[in-house]
């Protein structure tokens, strides 16, 4: 079994009650909504790689005000030929204020639109759970930088 590490950087972008969200398009043609943010590239800093994506996807110049926490997922997925791989993706969440620049989706990426949503709405909306870890982290600031898991007794 082939093991593959992604890391990864992504900003909560909080404005008069709204936050920032991008829709993610799957392999499969499935649109969810997620955190601005991505793959962070090989020598690239975290917090660059955040800003970065945040341009890319939403048109907006942001800087990164805090680093809220890191989230980190595990799972297997079949590959070509039989194969499968064991993947895990760990996730650089950050406090993200835009200073700038207009909302627009991105062009060739893997998000189709970008827009500001009501943060009593998010639930009602089709999105990844990395959108509720980020809002966790961003409404309670653990001092670990990890949020409270399902089932877990830690906090």
């Amino acid at each position: 079994m082939r093991t593959v590490l992604r890391v990864a950087a992504y900003a909560v972008c909080v404005r008069d009650g709204q936050i920032l969200l991008a829709r993610w398009v799957a392999r499969d043609g499935a649109k969810r909504w997620t955190l601005p943010g991505g793959g962070m590239d090989h020598g690239e800093d975290p917090l660059d790689t955040a800003v970065r994506e945040v341009a890319e996807e939403t048109g907006y110049r942001a800087e990164m005000t805090a680093l809220l926490g890191i989230d980190s997922e595990r799972h297997s997925y079949s590959r070509a030929l039989g194969a499968s791989a064991d993947y895990q993706g760990l996730r650089i969440v950050y406090e993200g204020r835009v200073t700038g620049g207009e909302l627009r989706p991105e062009t060739g990426g893997s998000t189709d639109l970008a827009a500001w949503h009501p943060l009593a709405g998010v639930t009602a909306l089709d999105r990844v759970p990395l959108v509720d870890t980020g809002l966790a982290l961003w409404r309670t600031r653990p001092p670990a930088g990890r949020a409270a898991q399902r089932g877990s007794t830690t906090t």
